[in-house]
């Protein structure tokens, strides 16, 4: 006999477990608690998320995604330091820096890293628009905030080649080992970050 089943909820299903970190059981269970026990939330969810696809967009200075104006809060504040520029993988990035409230300056989104497995090379990540913020806001210190895994060290490691030679007078530094080895920065708690921020070294040659 067949195996029957629901082709809504499958779909449903399958299209939860594409989101990162989310594998099928995860995903299954996240439909089950929406339906089930959280209809509220879920009918809540559905009515942000198609706000937020009429209306969010990255900001053209830094990348990252927004729903307020043109510029992002961040790039829009004037008490930003804006002589230093911080640069992450994603806007979850920016987002677990900001709650560390540890760092007052303004922010460069990569929106992904190195990874040829995947096809992702320097020239996808927009090092041209950094370098053009840093030769037109006379820029004086980038952090490189990108986390401590393998793809992440390489992305560092590029960057930091090409700021080098473009501009051998600016101040290049990365967030302080204290950051565990092989984690997403997302996934790492605001004390620790704001103890990396503070300890940040600068990059030798």
């Amino acid at each position: 006999m067949p195996e029957t089943t629901d082709e809504l909820l499958e779909t449903l299903t399958e299209q939860f477990s594409e989101l990162p970190g989310l594998g099928p059981k995860s995903a299954s269970r996240i439909v089950g608690h929406l339906l089930v026990e959280r209809r509220d939330l879920a009918e809540s969810l559905v009515r942000s998320l198609s706000s937020a696809l009429k209306c969010a967009h990255q900001c053209p200075k830094c990348n990252t995604l927004t729903t307020a104006g043109e510029l992002c809060p961040v790039c829009s504040d004037p008490a930003r330091a804006a002589d230093v520029i911080c640069v992450v993988e994603q806007p979850a990035d920016q987002a677990a820096i900001e709650a560390s409230v540890a760092y007052r300056g303004l922010y460069f989104v990569l929106m992904g890293r190195i990874n040829p497995i995947r096809g992702v090379s320097p020239a996808d990540l927009g090092i041209g628009k950094l370098l053009a913020r840093i030769r037109t806001e006379q820029v004086r210190e980038v952090v490189i905030a990108t986390s401590y895994t393998a793809e992440g060290e390489t992305t560092a490691h590029m960057i930091t080649s090409v700021l080098r030679r473009q501009y051998p007078q600016l101040r290049v530094t990365r967030l302080a080992r204290g950051l565990p080895v092989g984690v997403e920065l997302e996934y790492t708690d605001a004390p620790t970050i704001s103890a990396a921020m503070a300890d940040r070294e600068t990059v030798k040659s």
